[in-house]
Parts: C-alpha cells; structure tokens; sequence
C-alpha cells in the first residue's frame, strides 16, 4: 500500500518538476518511478533481489530528498536561486515559486529602450506558503513514505529468507514422509531381473 502513494507522490512531483524545468529533479522522480515498479514486481514474483535493489535504491533516494530540503532552505551554503537544479542550462525554477496557493502573478515589460521587447519580469505577492517550504513539504512527504517502504521491504526480505530456509526438495537427501518416521536403518534388496539376460 506504501508502494502505491510513493507512486503516486513520485508522479505528482514529475508533472510539477516538468512544469518548471528541474531536469536534475526529473531524472531522480523517473528513476523512483522505475524502482518502485521493479520493488513491487519482485514482492508479487517472489524475487528477493528486485527487492534488494528497491532498498539500496530507497536509501539513495532518501539522501536525494535530504539534499534536496538543504538546498531550499540554503543549508550549508547552497542557494535556492542558482540553477543546480536545471544542471545549469536554463534560468528556470521551481514551479511552485510563481504558482503557489494564493501567488498573484503579475508580468512587468521593462520600459527601458535597449532591452529586448520578450523580455520580461515576473513579480508575485501575496503567496500563502513560499515556495520553498512546499518544496520542502514534498520532499519530507517522499521521506516518510520511502521510510516506510524501505520497513516493508526489509520485512518482505526477511520473509523470503525464511521460506527459503525452511524450504526443502521433494526427493531430497534429508526429506522424509509425513507419515513415516524416518528410519534408523535402511534394508536393503536385490532387483530381480524382469527378463531372460543373454
């Protein structure tokens, strides 16, 4: 149930992340999507190793969604206002900042004569919540969920561990009927030859 809200909080981030151009952020929510998928097919398939890597994976994604909170808090000198979320190819940030609850977007045109006539400033007020403390609120969302999913899947590996342990071959060297106690001594018979032997 944990794999399904991941799911759909790592979808939900992907369609605000694509609005406002965070490519670094996008790589990171397509891969959660992906892993996530894989962790819920080796839970359903019976692959402990699937889920290994969903737990590797959700460490990583923990530390992903820390970072992210340090960078717009501006945390140990990081800055919310450089472009290490674009990788530094655009000027483009979060889409949030401009499209809050409450924002109030207003376009200003420059009125000086040497600059370009499609060049424009953005101004927004009235904000309910600044946009970095949604941001923030994303990512704590994707922290709490991760954790419960990295329990979960801890406990499913547990499980298949267990099973694997306790599971023996039909026909195997130490397997004895459930019916029969296991017998101390084993008689053994000749085969008689069913025909004539030239």
């Amino acid at each position: 149930c944990s794999c399904v809200f991941l799911q759909l909080a790592a979808l939900e981030r992907q369609i605000f992340d694509f609005l406002g151009f965070q490519w670094a952020p996008i790589l990171g929510n397509f891969l959660q999507i992906i892993v996530v998928i894989l962790g819920l097919f080796g839970t359903i398939q019976f692959r402990p190793r699937y889920i290994v890597v969903y737990t590797v994976w959700t460490a990583l994604w923990v530390t992903w969604n820390v970072f992210i909170i340090c960078f717009y808090l501006e945390v140990g000198g990081l800055s919310k206002e450089t472009d290490l979320m674009t990788f530094n190819i655009s000027m483009h940030r979060s889409w949030w900042r401009e499209h809050g609850p409450g924002c109030i977007r207003r376009v200003v045109r420059p009125s000086s004569p040497g600059i370009l006539e499609d060049y424009s400033y953005v101004s927004v007020t009235g904000c309910i919540i600044d946009f970095q403390y949604l941001e923030v609120i994303h990512s704590a969302i994707q922290i709490l969920l991760s954790l419960i999913g990295f329990v979960y899947a801890c406990y499913v590996i547990s499980i298949f561990m267990e099973e694997e342990d306790t599971f023996d071959f039909i026909g195997g060297l130490d397997t004895y009927s459930y019916r029969q106690p296991p017998q101390e001594h084993v008689e053994l018979k000749p085969v008689k030859p069913v025909g004539k032997v030239l």
